[in-house]
């Protein structure tokens, strides 16, 4: 044999015997001898103390392919027990984790590019303790150090489970601390278990938050919403888990469950989730699937909702929402998860807040400077005391927060708006109402919002609705940013028919009468109180063929107006062929320009000022005479005192003579004149306001205020 070939197959033997030795080192060395320097090299690189603590073992075995058949390549099987990672340097008590055992397999060929390949991690008996400072330190981010000679190594992890898991959150930033269970479930369950499960469920909580009747309503509203999409392809649900401490300030509940395996490298694959929270005052409940869990990329969610208000859901989610009743929702949550301009998308909701409805879409995006809410809402039926918190009043309800009493001898809202978060992040938002009821017999119809929050600046541009068959548009601007808040409205009144605003005074159901009008304020405060206290601008007030009497103003709560008119005319029935006036505010005192109720019995002029600062009255009332009816008039009154306390009283002197009337057309006819524009068809029938104000222009122009008037019309 030759030399050469006498050297090839001895290096070939040797090379065969070297394989040999290490696949049988590598099988029956001890590894336990492995466990000092595994731990030294993985503390050096996370920074932080590591050890394995209990066995460690290797098992060479070949794995099954997706096709179900073995490859012919045997891959190691890591199996160790007892792991313990510790805390960074700031904190030096405890384990940040300890392990009862991790157990994977490495793909063997990508070693060969310094790669880590573990397609799978099984993590069993986990006990984590998690910890952030409010400085942002927190011990779950770990500072890798790869080495400094060459190429560091990789990790390509595919997906993890963990089969039972006690975890500890201590959160100052979110000022949460939470203690969590997770344990298998005896037996995997269902999408669609789990959610015909949390249907029934969430369904009959929301009894408990809006009662049985809302609950009924909502239950019918939500059957008449689909879900968006079939989920038939969502594994199923392996563990359950449990969860209790504080969030934010608020005791804090949950429980639920979850998939068993967590895709890492699988951003398609979705991972169930399902949970039932408590938060304070508000429950949280939602079923449905997170997305590429590593990067927390998205969330599909059926997302149910119910509390005391929604203003409490500020703290939860960081959008400002107003003070409400008691409320219950129910929709299709979707996200889109990322560091900078997350969306969120609420679709196809429905709920109740209070005794009303509210169905819609909305979505959330998170970006700068602030975030951006932007929706469309819709409610066939708005019970207009579910408003009432919107304008700072209480809502009444027994659960709801009450709002704070006025000063003694004050009568004003004081409750403040709470400007502060309208900051927090702006909106746009359109509402549609079909039906607005303040009482069963004067319904608010066709209700139109678009609600604006830019930068703490908050506009209803337009704020528009129907009633009692005519029509209201306003525009209403508030700027939060100032101190105190700046405020802004104006609006118009048209066409109010006044037989549909009294459906049960029976005088006024044969009228044809109308209120025609415009007012136009700007004011400064933080509450209803304060605004009304510095109100600058003017109120232009047109009414014709009406009646009043003590019950229709006892009706309307209008108790200062019934006094007055009762020492006027006494109980009986009035007519009024027209009330017209023009007032001035400035300062929060409105002076009157004009204000003239033109009777069968006279003209009666009211002069004066209203103090809405102080709550002061300084108003005197004025009958002029018409013919002989003088008889049945009182003496002219004064009214003057606070709102909370009216003194009316009568004027000392004689009554106002026959042809006083005269005089008062005379005297206010440059007002008048600013209150014509107003006078709106009158549907075929005299136009009393037309002719009271004609006369007094025409009277002006002819120099003649002495000549007594002619009646506005003739006496029935």
């Amino acid at each position: 044999m030759r030399p050469v070939v006498r050297l090839g197959t001895w290096f070939v033997v040797i090379l065969v015997l070297l394989v040999a030795g290490a696949i049988v080192f590598v099988a029956l060395y001890d590894w336990n001898r492995a466990r000092p320097w595994i731990g030294e090299r993985i503390s050096a690189v996370i920074k932080r103390p590591f050890a394995i603590r209990g066995d460690l073992s290797v098992d060479w075995r070949r794995v099954e392919r997706e096709d179900g058949t073995k490859g012919w390549i045997p891959w190691p099987h890591v199996t160790a027990r007892e792991l313990a990672v510790g805390q960074p340097d700031w904190k030096t008590t405890g384990e940040m984790a300890e392990v009862d055992e991790v157990a994977f397999a490495v793909s063997p060929w990508p070693l060969l590019k310094r790669t880590v390949k573990v397609p799978h991690v099984r993590v069993s008996g986990a006990d984590v303790d998690l910890q952030r400072l409010s400085d942002g330190r927190n011990n779950w981010t770990f500072e890798l150090d790869p080495s400094d000679d060459g190429p560091g190594w990789t990790m390509d992890l595919g997906s993890i489970s963990l089969d039972r898991a006690h975890i500890v959150l201590d959160d100052a930033i979110e000022r949460a601390k939470i203690d969590i269970e997770l344990e298998p479930l005896g037996a995997p369950m269902s999408f669609e278990q789990i959610l015909d499960e949390q249907k029934n469920e969430e369904r009959a909580e929301s009894a408990k938050a809006i009662g049985e009747a809302g609950a009924k309503r909502f239950r019918d509203d939500a059957a008449k919403q689909q879900t968006r999409r079939e989920r038939d392809a969502v594994r199923g649900y392996e563990f359950a888990w449990r969860a209790s401490g504080s969030f934010r300030g608020m005791p804090f509940t949950g429980r639920g469950r979850s998939g068993g395996l967590l895709a890492i490298r699988a951003p398609d694959d979705p991972f169930p989730i399902q949970a039932r929270l408590q938060v304070g005052t508000t429950r949280i409940a939602f079923v449905g699937t997170l997305t590429d869990p590593a990067e927390l990329a998205a969330l599909d969610l059926r997302l149910w909702l119910s509390g005391k208000s929604m203003a409490d859901l500020f703290p939860l989610t960081g959008v400002a929402l107003p003070e409400t009743p008691p409320f219950a929702t129910e929709g299709h949550l979707t996200a889109t998860l990322r560091e900078k301009g997350s969306l969120y998308e609420y679709e196809d909701f429905t709920g109740r807040v209070g005794n009303s409805d509210l169905s819609g879409s909305a979505t959330y995006i998170d970006r700068e400077p602030r975030p951006l809410l932007v929706g469309a809402l819709t409610s066939d039926l708005l019970q207009f005391s579910d408003l009432g918190p919107l304008v700072g009043a209480d809502d009444g309800s027994d659960g709801g927060k009450a709002a704070p009493a006025p000063p003694a001898g004050k009568v004003l809202p004081v409750e403040a708006f709470e400007t502060d978060r309208w900051s927090v992040m702006d909106a746009d938002v359109d509402f549609a109402g079909k039906r607005v009821v303040q009482t069963k017999d004067l319904p608010v119809d066709d209700v139109h919002a678009r609600i604006l929050l830019e930068n703490g600046r908050l506009q209803l541009v337009p704020l528009r609705f129907g009633l009692a068959g005519g029509r209201v548009q306003s525009r209403i601007a508030l700027d939060g940013n100032a101190k105190p808040m700046n405020g802004h409205v104006d609006v118009t009144l048209s066409g109010l028919r006044l037989k549909e605003m009294f459906p049960d005074f029976a005088p006024m159901q044969t009228s044809f009468g109308e209120i025609n009008g415009s007012i136009a304020l700007g004011a400064k405060g933080n509450s209803i109180a304060a605004l009304l206290g510095t109100a600058t601008g003017e109120v232009k007030l047109l009414v014709n063929d009406g009646a009043i009497s003590k019950s229709l103003l006892e009706m309307a709560g209008l108790n200062l107006a019934n006094i007055v008119i009762t020492r006027l005319f006494g109980d009986k029935d009035v007519a009024i062929h027209c009330a017209a006036t023009h007032l001035v505010a400035k300062d929060g005192v409105m002076e009157s320009q004009l204000f003239v109720l033109d009777t069968e019995d006279a003209i009666i002029n009211v002069e004066g000022s209203v103090d809405f600062g102080e709550e002061a009255l300084a108003l005197d009332v004025r009958p002029h005479t018409r013919g002989l009816r003088i008889l049945s008039l009182r003496s002219p009154l004064y009214v003057k005192g606070t709102f909370a306390s009216p003194d009316v009283g009568v004027k000392k002197g004689p009554l106002i003579a026959r042809g006083g009337g005269a005089l008062v057309l005379g005297i206010f006819a440059a007002p008048a004149a600013a209150l014509i524009p107003l006078i709106a068809p009158s549907h075929g029938e005299p136009d009393r306001c037309g002719e009271l104000l004609e006369e007094m222009q025409g009277r002006a122009r002819a120099g003649k205020p002495e000549a007594p008037p002619k009646p506005a019309v003739k006496a029935k």
